[in-house]
């Protein structure tokens, strides 16, 4: 990956999402349970990435929502941005993900506690149904991550306390 400090950064907050060019590197922090997901044409050198708290909108209770927040509506949202702004046809995108840990430990095993496994089940089912193949992921376990993509390489640097930095 290339000197990051020579790239300027565009932030993606939780629940929200953005999409990058070169010089451009996207970075979201804070992924527990959430997904941060990136569809990118490395031929066109763009990059899309939502960071994903919830895995489906129709839990959502305000008829107007934030699309970011849910994996349906957000990965909808970067199809609709890249295709109508980028020119980018949905058979050419290639996606990675990181997140979905589980962040606490549960006695039960309720189903509304394996947010993190459900928000990365969530998003692997819209991807298949969109037909975008998932390249690379790091899910799951129990620590938080950083992640970063470069547009330019296709590179996503992951950075986790207990396992350093990884780049997939």
């Amino acid at each position: 990956m290339s000197n990051t400090s020579q790239s300027p950064i565009v932030k993606v907050g939780i629940a929200d999402l953005n999409i990058v060019t070169p010089p451009q590197i996207i970075r979201t922090s804070g992924l527990g349970s959430c997904v941060g997901v990136i569809l990118y044409d490395l031929p066109k050198k763009v990059a899309g990435l939502a960071h994903i708290m919830l895995p489906d909108s129709n839990h959502a209770k305000q008829k107007k929502f934030n699309k970011g927040k849910y994996a349906d509506t957000a990965i909808e949202s970067l199809l609709e941005t890249l295709g109508n702004e980028y020119g980018v046809r949905t058979y050419s995108l290639k996606a990675k993900m990181a997140g979905g840990a589980q962040m606490f430990q549960f006695s039960s095993s309720n189903d509304v506690m394996r947010i993190g496994e459900r928000n990365v089940e969530a998003v692997e089912t819209i991807l298949k149904k969109h037909k975008i193949p998932i390249v690379a992921s790091d899910v799951g376990g129990n620590c938080g991550r950083t992640i970063d993509f470069d547009p330019k390489t296709g590179d996503l640097r992951i950075r986790t306390i207990s396992k350093g930095e990884t780049i997939i």
